[in-house]
């Protein structure tokens, strides 16, 4: 009794504080990203729908989940003109409704043709959502808790697509592919309605309403476009976590599929326990957000190194803990530095080009990794991974030296 005592007044506690300062609307927006995303379970049973259910090719599927990611990119550019034009709650919403109506009708699409355009559609607007989120996060989110709000969206994130995929797997198991569909549209229209209810402007408290008198367009940001380069290269090397490590575990290492769950499930439960914590930790100390980038970056790189040394379990646990403690650090302290950025011009572009820039990471990274694998084997396609990640460094090491001659905040 003591030490479960001593456990929750010291750790449990401490751990709880970290949390602690964040707005309620923080809380309100984080419940409903956790709503959105674990409805949208449909997402990773996409392809077996696709070659089971309507009997494509995986060439077919690929080019359908290129559509996949070009719809992304636009929607994400869509969501950006509109934040501004209209503002980010209008935005959510409509992203939210429509695209919950969409998840009703994609499942009456059988052709490969109508495929293509549905998922085009449906992930365009739905992806509108994104970084009119990342506005309402700036606008609900005292600046010093910005990176820490962001972080407890990625909580919701991480706990959503945990759920979602075991809810999808006992959904279709039990019933169908079509009520998967059906649950989705709904939850993507609960998440909406939600939105609506408790964040409506007359109810919702702005904590941040910082504009610039004269704003500047993100494209002319030559800073921003130097780091958002350097994250298309960050979100293609950890994006291989998705698709190709998966599959090197199976094949290159010979684990089975309950093996590769534990492994995968790793990376969600360090995030979990971990991320805030951590986040609350670096606050506290005098790094630069871009030092913190260029740390975890190198994370990242080295833990693929740690797949090249040999495949021996212990190995591929510790390239898992790199891998996820490089994700901790980079995407909260990346998303901090895009939304203090955006305060120089229109907010809506700033975080719809941050949003493009992993949309772009999603369309060539599964395709670049299998075909390095299938080329030149597990171990060089690695390496050259961890090198294409070096590239990345630089940039970030670039960025920040120029940033410090120039004077502007790191």
């Amino acid at each position: 009794m003591k030490i479960f005592n001593f456990f929750y007044y010291s750790v449990g506690q401490a751990y709880l504080n970290t949390f602690r300062g964040l707005s309620k609307e923080v809380w309100w927006l984080a419940l409903i990203t956790l709503v959105n995303r674990a409805g949208t379970m449909v997402i990773p049973f996409l392809s077996l729908y696709l070659t089971t259910d309507l009997n494509f090719s995986l060439d077919d599927v690929a080019w359908i989940m290129t559509a996949f990611g070009f719809g992304s990119l636009v929607g994400s550019w869509i969501g950006g003109k509109l934040t501004d034009v209209i503002g980010y709650y209008k935005v959510m919403v409509i992203s939210l409704i429509l695209s919950g109506i969409l998840f009703f009708g994609l499942q009456y699409l059988e052709t490969f043709n109508t495929v293509c355009v549905g998922i085009f559609v449906l992930m365009a607007v739905a992806d509108m959502f994104r970084p009119a989120m990342f506005v309402a996060l700036n606008a609900y989110s005292k600046p010093e808790n910005k990176t820490r709000s962001i972080t407890l969206i990625r909580l919701a994130i991480n706990l959503g697509f945990s759920a979602g995929p075991a809810v999808g797997g006992l959904i279709i198991t039990t019933m169908s592919y079509g009520a998967l569909f059906w649950i989705d549209g709904f939850s993507c229209m609960l998440a909406g309605f939600l939105l609506l209810k408790v964040l409506h402007p007359k109810k919702s408290k702005t904590l941040d309403t910082e504009e610039s008198p004269n704003p500047l367009s993100a494209y002319t940001d030559k800073s921003f476009l130097i780091f958002l380069l350097a994250m298309v290269i960050f979100g293609i090397i950890f994006l291989q976590l998705l698709s190709t490590i998966p599959y090197f575990y199976k094949e290159g290492v010979g684990l089975n599929e309950f093996e590769i769950g534990l492994i995968m499930a790793m990376n969600g439960l360090l995030i979990f326990t971990f991320e805030m914590p951590l986040i609350k930790w670096f606050e506290n100390k005098s790094y630069t957000k871009i030092g913190l980038m260029i740390f975890g970056l190198f994370l990242i790189c080295v833990s693929f190194l740690f797949l090249v040394i040999n495949p021996w379990l212990g190995f591929i646990i510790i390239s898992m803990i790199l891998l996820t403690f490089g994700e901790m650090i980079v995407f909260p302290f990346s998303n901090s530095f895009a939304l203090d950025r955006a305060k120089r011009g229109l907010k809506g572009q700033y975080m719809a080009l941050y949003s493009i820039a992993f949309s772009i990471s999603h369309i060539f990274a599964h395709n670049v990794g299998f075909h390095l694998i299938d080329r030149f084997g597990f171990n060089k396609t690695w390496i050259i991974m961890s090198v294409f990640g070096i590239l990345g460094l630089g940039l970030l090491v670039y960025l920040k030296k120029q940033m410090i001659s120039t004077k502007q905040m790191i």
